[in-house]
């Protein structure tokens, strides 16, 4: 950091404001150069909060009037003669926007009138000094990948800014007598449309979202997960019909549609809608889109910047989770339909976790003590589509602080860690199971970062967690990055209709030989055996099959490892066992 003995003061330029919030912008135009920079915000009356570009907060002082403000270690120098421009936006209470000024050390400052743009806000949860930690695998990179596979599960009509060339639009007549269905995501190498999982991956990429803006932004995906992550959640909007107490869950045959070898925008069959009623209940899935809504709703409010889209969110998230709450019962009872493949053995999990994101967005204590009714301590066997006890563990404490859920918490990530009973794998992964392996690691290496985020055994769950991310990357027998796309060496022949099928005819034989001629990047593949072992085969449904809760938590890991090494706090890499 370079210090300056004077000290610039310019004021800050509003560039647009609405009932409760505003935007500015202001520009450090150094008549030397600076390697490094802090600068106050100063306002004349008290924000509740900013998201800013090409900075990081560090500092909130005087109840919200002033913020303290440094460089980002993208932006850490600005040159002689150079200029930088940082915009932010700001919430308050009120429709008047506020009068601010900025002082940069040693900085000759000038304000911008350049036109207006709208950019979409961002927020960092953490410190940085410029200084990042070294990473043995660019964390950021392999983020950005895993955005790219949900916009390759696509189903519906897919938007103009489909980054995924090889995908055009498919199943767009899903519906139930007249009722749109169309959107949300394909499962996994199939094409049934299963809103359990759905929603527990919608809910988990969010609450990381929220959590790790900071990597996000460092990663330059932003505006890229916004984009995606808003797909399921239109989705859930029309699954859900509050009037008639209707909510469809799930969309497709699992047992037709797994004789079906072929791209989706080829597919004809017929694709049945299943849906929950007042009568017919499924707390577990309506709970869970509850916490999607209520998590896309402070994303969207907060991260996103649409504010209208929000409040629909939350009205959403409110009435189904009265509907889940009201008629308590397990989905796959109501849909039989579902349970060969993602049958549900409780629902208090769900509804525990949905009353919990309900607090976190309206403040509202009644949801809270919901929370804690429906809650049930101990330490669980993993997070997963089907049990998120941890997720409402770990949010308890966050919004409580308390004890009991910390120390259950603590005892997940020790359990999965070495002398916790979990097996290990020769080359060290935390192998808990043979059908995604891949996923469990990466969802417990996601509370893992997530509660050393809260403070909790930072140092030691960080290093646990990259250890287990690092596997997947290529710490393990084959070098080999589970996640195809990221490095020179990854599965060709993952277990996925579309990712196998050419584009250039309506013929698909999935035993065809040679690599998927369509790449699925950022998929992760189910994972090895207990022995490291791993065969890049397209009929392996076990190792390489791919899915929406595949990644999940395993995006949300590599966000969190990416904070800790931006804001300096990454400890040093575990050392390969292979």
């Amino acid at each position: 950091m370079v210090t300056i003995a004077s000290a610039a003061a310019f004021d800050v330029t509003v560039t647009n404001h609405w009932n409760g919030g505003f935007q500015a912008k202001f520009t450090i135009t150094p008549n030397h150069a600076l390697h490094g920079w802090r600068a106050h915000l100063i306002c004349d009356r008290s924000l509740d909060s900013i998201e800013i570009w090409r900075a990081n907060v560090v500092e909130k002082r005087n109840g919200g009037k002033e913020f303290v403000l440094v460089n980002t270690p993208l932006d850490p120098d600005v040159s002689n003669g150079g200029s930088l421009e940082i915009e932010f936006a700001g919430r308050m209470s009120g429709d008047s926007s506020p009068s601010c000024m900025v002082t940069v050390d040693g900085v000759n400052s000038s304000v911008s009138h350049t036109t207006q743009h709208t950019p979409v806000p961002t927020h960092d949860t953490g410190t940085s000094n410029g200084v990042v930690s070294p990473m043995k695998y660019d964390y950021g990179k392999a983020l950005g990948l895993s955005i790219l596979f949900y916009d390759a599960q696509r189903s519906g009509r897919l938007p103009a800014n489909n980054p995924i060339p090889w995908r055009g639009d498919s199943a767009v007549n899903d519906g139930d007598n007249g009722h749109d269905l169309s959107g949300g995501w394909y499962d996994a190498g199939d094409h049934v449309k299963f809103n359990l999982p759905m929603a527990m991956s919608t809910h988990i990429l969010l609450w990381g979202f929220i959590k790790f803006q900071d990597a996000y932004r460092q990663a330059g995906q932003t505006n890229m997960m916004c984009d995606m992550i808003k797909w399921p959640l239109d989705y859930f909007l029309k699954c859900w019909i509050p009037e008639s107490e209707t909510y469809y869950v799930q969309v497709g045959d699992g047992g037709p549609d797994h004789g079906y070898w072929g791209r989706p925008e080829n597919m004809n069959m017929w694709r049945p809608a299943f849906k929950v009623t007042a009568s017919n209940g499924g707390s577990d899935v309506a709970g869970d889109t509850a916490s999607a809504f209520a998590a896309g709703y402070i994303v969207f409010n907060t991260i996103c910047g649409d504010t209208a889209y929000a409040n629909r969110l939350l009205q959403a998230g409110k009435s189904i989770y009265e509907f889940a709450k009201n008629h308590q019962k397990i989905y796959s009872q109501s849909v039989p339909q579902a349970a060969g493949f993602y049958g549900s053995g409780g629902f208090r999990d769900e509804l525990s976790l949905a009353a919990a994101w309900l607090y976190k967005a309206t403040n509202d204590g009644r949801y809270l003590n919901e929370a804690r009714q429906f809650h049930d301590g101990g330490v669980p066997w993993s997070l997963s589509w089907e049990d998120k006890r941890i997720a409402g563990t770990l949010l308890l404490y966050e919004i409580t602080q308390d004890g009991s859920y910390k120390n259950d918490v603590m005892g997940f990530v020790r359990s999965y860690k070495p002398g916790g009973g979990i097996t290990y794998t020769p080359c060290g992964l935390a192998y808990r199971d043979q059908w995604g392996a891949n996923r469990y690691a990466a969802n417990a290496a996601f509370i893992a970062v997530m509660a050393a985020a809260d403070g909790i055994e930072t140092n030691d769950f960080v290093t646990w967690a990259m250890s287990q991310i690092n596997y997947i990357l290529g710490d393990n027998k084959y070098h080999i990055s589970y996640e195809i796309g990221f490095g020179s060496h990854y599965p060709e022949h993952p277990h996925h209709r579309g990712s196998s099928c050419p584009t250039s005819t309506n013929w698909c034989d999935a035993g065809a030989g040679g690599p998927n001629p369509n790449l699925l990047k950022g998929a992760l593949v189910g994972g090895p055996d207990n022995q490291d072992n791993y065969d890049d085969r397209r009929g392996d449904y076990v190792k390489n099959e791919v899915a929406c809760d595949y990644n999940a938590g395993f995006q949300g890991a590599l966000a969190g490892l990416l904070h800790f090494a931006i804001n300096n706090a990454l400890p040093a890499a575990p050392g390969s066992r292979c």
